[in-house]
């Protein structure tokens, strides 16, 4: 007997024709997490298998952050045997405490010769027999023992953890997140990531009107976020001189329509540099001044790239709760302004006129000024081994 984890594929299964792809990307994705690990992992179509002599608790804690993964089990492995199983199924019970119980029985191998209704029956009554005071319940038992008998192996187990679902990162491709230091754009990376979009990154600072902790702050986002994307790429644009042109020239009610059009220029220029399909970032409908559909249609029609929001249709109670559940809350939370947020005009408009905005960025060069913070960009990789960043 050989206690093995196993992995359940989930939503992968309905993939027909396209499951070799996304169960090789999910491989190499559980592969890289690992690799400060002493794993041997092998797959099939159904299911994948990690053998180890290493801590468990600390493999399945990294496991259950891996997008692809529907579920994780740690199984006791024996030979196809009647009485290898009976016995390891005794070893199990007896070392737990219940009342009730049900057995169920998957039997992938149609050679083994019994069914599993037949097969629930044996084991059950072996219980029964071999346990003092305990009793059979379909609907509701305290304990649960499942057995699987594939072609190769028997596998039992009573306990099923639960993953993070979605596809494997990478499979759908790679994106440009717009990421700020607020609580919306890590929750956005999140979901986009949980789709199989292989994440990079977009941060506009300011300096001096932003400060180095506001840029380390992104940095611990990011950083938190290789719990779901081991690599993240991560560029920083100085948007200074841009942003006061802005301050200078434009209308104040429109500032933040015209900023935001600029960030959109920008990153569609960096999209294309690094050969991502799609732009995201963390708008919500009508959370702020520049996210209303009037907003949001004047902002965009400055770029003919894919835009997806992930979290557009959340409030913003549903984006915390999320936030906190993923670890970038009280990062998020940290009282450092970005671009976003200085030069603020009392009155942002919230139903821009697209004309308007035109005629205002007319008053500068802002193609020039563009292309210098493309060509001046500062990259930085962020993987997610210890080091820490300190803000």
């Amino acid at each position: 007997m050989k206690q093995i984890i196993f992995i359940k594929y989930g939503e992968l299964t309905t993939k027909k024709a396209n499951r070799n792809l996304f169960i090789n990307i999910l491989y190499q994705n559980i592969k890289d997490s690992l690799k400060n690990y002493q794993v041997k992992i092998t797959k099939n179509r159904v299911r994948m298998y990690i053998e180890t002599d290493d801590n468990t608790d600390e493999i399945i804690d990294i496991l259950k952050n891996i997008f692809g993964i529907h579920s994780i089990v740690v199984a006791n492995r024996v030979n196809t045997n009647i009485e290898e199983i009976k016995k390891n199924v005794l070893e199990i019970a007896s070392s737990l405490s219940f009342k009730t119980f049900k057995v169920e029985t998957k039997r992938s191998d149609k050679n083994f010769a019994i069914k599993s209704p037949e097969f629930n029956e044996l084991i059950g009554s072996f219980l029964l027999k071999n346990i003092k005071d305990i009793k059979v319940d379909v609907h509701n038992p305290d304990f649960l023992l499942k057995i699987e008998i594939r072609e190769d192996y028997t596998y039992i187990y009573n306990k099923e953890i639960k993953g993070s679902g979605g596809y494997p990162v990478k499979v759908a491709g790679r994106g440009l997140l717009m990421l700020s230091g607020g609580i919306d754009s890590p929750v956005a990376t999140y979901l986009a990531m949980k789709r199989g979009v292989e994440v990079e990154c977009i941060y506009f600072e300011s300096p001096p009107h932003t400060s180095m902790q506001a840029k380390n702050k992104v940095k611990k986002l990011v950083k938190i976020l290789t719990k779901y994307q081991p690599k993240i790429t991560l560029h920083i644009i100085n948007f200074t001189d841009i942003q006061e042109q802005i301050y200078m020239k434009c209308n104040p009610n429109y500032m933040i329509t015209i900023m935001r059009r600029m960030m959109y220029r920008i990153s569609q220029k960096v999209m294309e540099k690094r050969g991502a399909l799609v732009l995201i970032n963390g708008e919500s409908i009508s959370q702020v001044a520049s996210q209303t559909l009037t907003s949001m249609y004047v902002i965009n029609n400055v770029i003919n790239c894919p835009v997806i929001r992930p979290v557009a249709c959340l409030d913003k109670l549903e984006i915390i709760e999320i936030a906190k559940k993923i670890g970038t809350y009280e990062t998020s939370i940290l009282p450092y302004e970005d671009c976003c947020t200085i030069f603020l005009p009392k009155h942002p408009v919230i139903n821009p006129n697209l004309e308007t905005a035109i005629a205002m960025e007319n008053n500068f060069d802002y193609e020039k000024l563009i292309e210098e913070a493309v060509n001046n960009m500062e990259t930085i990789k962020i993987d997610n081994s210890e080091d820490e960043f300190i803000i």
